[in-house]
Parts: structure tokens; sequence; C-alpha cells
């Protein structure tokens, strides 16, 4: 049996209930919490080259101590170390007794976080004091368990639990793919004797995840159900009908799905890819198909506005072919929601679009076969049954435009194929992307007056919606006041952030949308759904603090017609930017961010599933995540076998709770 933490040497009653407010109850859950970074205390980092936001560990001599300083009931203790990078300063937030333990000459490692000043300046902030030699492993923080106390405390789990982890993995599975053992692993992962061990140790935990992870999402898709036989037609004759000519992957990925909806099995699949590339064309395509089948189709959108907006392209594509499309939301008047329920029930409507509003019970839908969502990473597998249930096992279409690399979608959309409109359409204006330094302010503020003087619009994104004391990063509401009173004091500026009511927030994106605003201030909220071609700035205000992906994303914002259109990235030049400025290509920005980011950082838990709590740097290795993908396929071809089994009956245990999380998302 699994010992409980009380068991560990010096966990009192008032430690393990830290432990359980945190979820861990047994000495094997505790060891689970792997860490989530190591410190390599014989290798310093350099300051000056650390990303803004990124943890780095700075060794020199204290060069002379400040007095704390008090900002109300805040106080702020600096200190000027000398290193061989040159000079370094540390600030301390509320630790003024710590100046009675700095001494001029004094040798010290200090690791924390690389922040900027008001001035553009690096510094040190909050820095902990460190010794000893090695690779020292860091913990997410538990609250009520001391750093040092946990550190010492997995230490002991390690001793109570040392070769008593079963080797789930088969072994000739191990030797065939060279695989270390499990104990070794797990000693390794928490202290490891060398960096070679530590990469063994990753790459065994993380493949293993990746494995039982994929298994897990197999299940809870479950084997093939009979999907309504939707005839193919002749896929020519809907591209001929369009106003635009198809790329060659619009007319790979609309064949692969006709043919799923032909074979009588229940068509799952995610089509993805970048800003711009005609998913939607594709989906209407297959929505097209459906209906001239004699069935319904529903197009299910994350906000009100981009469920107005693919009404009106579903009109101007659809609407020459006959094809009769209507709107259901939650917004609507009560006699204007009975007619859409009636127009839904007696298939008037063919195509109907709508918010969350589909699910509701009331909607009876006529003979519903397909259903397409847009944005993935806004529903998850649940909302996708609620919807699945309004029909007779209708076929399902997603799409996302944050491009994934193929490797990692296989494990993070496990329950659904995938298609990759990987090419733009010819004549798309590319986005000029630039870091701009502080210094530049100024004459970026008047290149965009110039444009809102010729009727551009912009956009301003913040990382903040409120000013922090702690943190140096614009804030929405600081960022909005300071340009509507000064430099852009001529032009209709306006605020939205998420902390709006959603009326509110639709009512400012929608002016926007008109042409009322020439200057929109907002935080992420932008992000996805709104288009307006109008718009051909997109300016970013701490943009280190962004991973790449979702620079991307914002960027994808403007350059939508054909005007020349500019991203401003506000923030010091470094090697990730610079890739941001280097290409449009989603995908390989992608790649970049997930090989700088790793994956759980990349998609955030509940939005990916990413239940893989595994080392994330061993997750970045795209042939990791292929090989665990290619050897799920090959356990699958033998379903019955004892091996086969084991490992289901480990996913399940393993993810049971994680995949009701994925569900729900």
């Amino acid at each position: 049996m699994d010992k409980l933490v009380s068991d560990i040497p010096g966990v009192g009653p008032a430690r393990e209930r830290a432990f359980l407010l945190a979820g861990i109850r047994t000495v094997k859950d505790l060891l689970n919490c792997l860490p989530r970074d190591y410190i390599d205390l014989d290798n310093p980092g350099s300051l000056r080259d650390a990303e803004v936001g990124q943890s780095v560990l700075v060794m020199g001599q204290v060069a002379s101590v400040g007095k704390p300083v008090y900002r109300g009931n805040l106080s702020i203790l600096s200190c000027q170390i000398r290193t061989g990078d040159g000079a370094v300063k540390a600030v301390w937030y509320n630790q003024p007794y710590l100046r009675e333990k700095l001494r001029p000459g004094m040798a010290v490692k200090l690791y924390g976080r690389s922040e900027r000043d008001k001035r553009g300046q690096k510094y040190l902030s909050s820095p902990t004091f460190m010794t000893g030699e090695g690779l020292l492993p860091v913990y997410k923080a538990i609250p009520g368990i001391p750093a040092k106390v946990l550190s010492s405390t997995m230490e002991k789990a390690l001793t109570i639990m040392d070769g008593q982890w079963p080797d789930e993995l088969p072994q000739e599975m191990r030797m065939r793919l060279s695989l270390c053992e499990r104990n070794f692993a797990m000693r390794n992962a928490h202290f490891p004797i060398s960096r070679e061990a530590l990469e063994f140790a990753r790459r065994r935990l993380a493949f293993e995840e990746m494995l039982l992870f994929q298994i897990a999402l197999r299940i809870l898709r479950g084997g093939p159900s009979q999907g309504t036989v939707i005839p193919m037609g002749d896929p020519d004759e809907y591209w001929k009908a369009l106003p635009f000519p198809p790329t060659g992957a619009q007319r790979r990925v609309l064949n692969e799905i006709l043919s799923d909806m032909a074979s009588g099995r229940a068509m799952s699949r995610l089509v993805q890819g970048d800003v711009g590339c005609g998913k939607t064309a594709v989906a209407f395509g297959a929505a097209q198909a459906a209906i001239s089948a004699g069935w319904q189709a529903a197009l299910m959108a994350p906000t009100e506005i981009l469920a107005a907006q693919h009404l009106e392209s579903a009109e101007k594509l659809l609407g020459p072919m006959g094809i009769r499309c209507g709107l259901l939301m939650g917004g609507m008047t009560a006699s204007a929601r009975r007619h859409a329920l009636a127009c839904i029930s007696s298939g008037e409507w063919q195509l109907v679009i709508g918010t969350h509003a589909l699910l509701t019970e009331s909607v009876v839908y006529h003979d519903l076969a397909l259903v397409i969502t847009d944005e993935q990473q806004r529903f998850g597998v649940r909302q996708r049954a609620q919807l699945l249930q309004k029909g007779v096992s209708p076929h399902v279409l997603v799409l996302s435009a944050t491009p994934i690399p193929r490797t990692l979608s296989m494990v993070l959309y496990g329950d659904l194929d995938v298609s990759i409109v990987d090419e733009l359409p010819p004549g798309r204006t590319p986005v000029k992307t630039r870091v701009v330094p502080e210094a530049k302010r100024e004459a970026m503020y008047g290149f965009m007056r110039e444009l809102m003087r010729q009727g551009r619009q912009i956009y301003v994104v913040c990382p903040l919606v409120e000013e922090s004391e702690a943190l140096d990063a614009a804030s929405a509401q600081a960022t909005f006041e300071t340009l509507r009173d000064g430099p852009f004091q001529d032009f209709p500026v306006a605020l939205v952030h998420g902390k709006m009511k959603g009326e509110e927030k639709d009512t400012l994106l929608e002016a926007f949308r008109a042409g009322e605003i020439a200057c929109l201030v907002s935080t992420t909220v932008i992000e996805v759904g709104v288009n307006v071609p109008n718009a051909t700035v997109m300016m970013i205000e701490n943009a280190e603090r962004f991973g790449l992906s979702q620079l991307h994303q914002l960027r994808g914002r403007v350059g939508r017609g054909d005007l020349e259109s500019w991203c401003f990235l506000m923030a010091e030049s470094s090697e990730r930017l610079d890739t941001l400025c280097r290409t449009n290509d989603g995908f390989v920005i992608s790649q970049k961010d997930l090989e700088l980011r790793g994956p759980g950082e990349l998609f955030g838990f509940r939005q990916s599933g990413a239940a893989l709590s595994g080392p994330a740097a061993a997750m970045s290795d795209t042939r990791l995540i292929a090989l665990s993908h290619d050897e799920v396929n090959r356990l699958y071809q033998k379903p019955e076998s004892q091996e086969t089994q084991a490992l289901m009956a480990l996913a399940k245990e393993r993810y049971s709770e994680k995949l009701k999380d994925i569900a729900m998302n």
C-alpha cells in the first residue's frame, strides 16, 4: 500500500494539512510533483542575455547596498553586484532586514527573475541566496511548505520509495526504445547526479506520460461510431461557385472531409491553419455537401461578434447557391428567438450559426448531420458532445486558428483526426513586424497618427488591465488614458478588456468594426474574433511578456485586407522576438515557441488538456512525441493483448480525473 505523506519524517499535522490542501495525500503523490526547473549552481547565467520575466542565476561580489526606500507599506532594498558580465542590480521587496546580511565584498549566488525598470534597465527581482554545487531542483510552490522544507521532504520521500517503483512499461518496449528503468528515472528527475542522467530520466518519464495520455484520449474517443452517409458529390462545383479560386491546401482538406462524411463512420476532424488560410471556406464546403444531400448543419462560434461575422460570410458565399442561413444567439429578443427556433426545427434554416445558445434544450434541429465548432480552444469534448446529441450521429468538424506542430497535435488532439491548411491565398500582403525600443516610441506614435489621419485604424494591446506595483508592465487603463489625453487626443480612442460586461465589450468592438473608433486599446480579448480590414497597425506593449504563438495570433488582427499593415513589438530586441520579425508562418513560430517554452506553458493546462505533467523540456522533443504516437498505433494493432490491456488500465487509472477536465473544456 502507498504510504501517506504523514509517514515522512518531519511531516507533522500542519504540513500534512498543507499537502492535503494541495491535493497531495500519499508519498507517490508527492514524488509525482516533478521539478518545474533546475538551477545549475556551477554555471551562472547572464542578466543581460536573460529575457524579461525569465529566472536567472548570477554570481559575483556585493559592490554596494542602498538604504531601504518606503512607498506606503512597500519597502524596496537595492544592491549592486559585480559579476564577470558587469554590474547587476538586485532588488528585494518588503525584506529590509537583508541590508544587515549584505556586506561589500561578500561573494553571492543569487537566483531571481529578470525585470525591467521604467528607465528600461534590467534588474534581478527578489532573488534567493543560493549555496552548493550541481543541479538544484525547483518545485512549484506549495502554500505552507517553505521551499527548503519541500526539497528535504522530497529527499526523504525518495528514500522511502527507493526501489519500490514498479516499471509499468513493458521491458521489450524499454529495451527497443532505449528507455531507462523507472526507479532510476524518478531519483534523477528529482536530484540528478549529472546532466546526462537528468536527460535519461526526463526522456523516460515524458515518453511514459505521452504514451499513457494518448491511450487515455483513445479511450475517451471510443471506437469509430456509425455516421450519416453524405455522398461526396463534386467539390469542384462548389469551388467554381465561389468568387475566388481555392488554394491546393483548401482543395486537399475539403476532399479529406468529404471522404470522411461519405465513409459511413462518424467524422471527428480538426482543421487547423494560419490566420487567413481559408478554413471557413473549407467548412462551408462541408456544410454545402451536407445540405445538398438534404441534411442540416450547425456552426458554433465562441463570441456573438464572430457568429455574426460567420453569418455575413455564409450569406455571401452560400446564399447564391440557394442555401438558407440563420443566426441564434443568447442576446436575442423573445420574439426573434421564437422565430429562430421555428426556422431551425422546421428545416427552413439549413445552416444554423450561433454561440453556446445552440446547445440549449429548447433548440430542436430538423435533420442535423454536421456540427462545426470554430476556435477549438474555447470548446471541449463535453460541449461538442452536447451539440452532437441534437442530431443522429452527426459529423464533427473543429476549426482552430492556433497553428500547432503536427507532431504535438497528435497528442493534444488525440480524440480528433488532423488536417492542416498550410497554404495562404495569393495576393495577401504579409504584415511587416518590427521590434521597437522605448527610444523610438515617439517616432512610432507620429507614424500611427499619420495613418489615422488617412482613415486607418490601430490596435494597442497591453498585458495588464490595471497598474501593478510589483510588475513593471503597461496597463490597458493607464495606456488608454495616456493616448487619449496625449499623442492621440485628436482621434477617437476606446478601451476594451476582459473585466467588462460582455454587452459593453461587444458594443465597443462593433463600434471599432464600424470605423467609429480610430484607436482601440485592449488586453488580449481581441486575440480572436475581430475582423476589421481597415485596421492596419497592431502595437503590443511589453511584447516580451507574451508567447510567440500569442503574439502571432494578435498580429493576425491586422493585414486582413489589401492595405499595407504593421505590427510593432514594444521591447528590446531578442532572438525570440526576431523570429516573429523574420516569418509570418504560424507553424514555424509555434515550433519555435514549443522549443523555447514547452507544451505546458505554450497551451496552458485547461486549454490543451495538457495533463502531460512530465518534464516540459523533454516533451518539446517532437521526435519523442512522434515515437510515442507510433507506439500507441502499434499497441492498438493488438488491442486484446495483455500488454495493451495493462497499459489501457494504467491510462484509465492515471487520467480518469484529468480526462473529466479535458471533457469539460
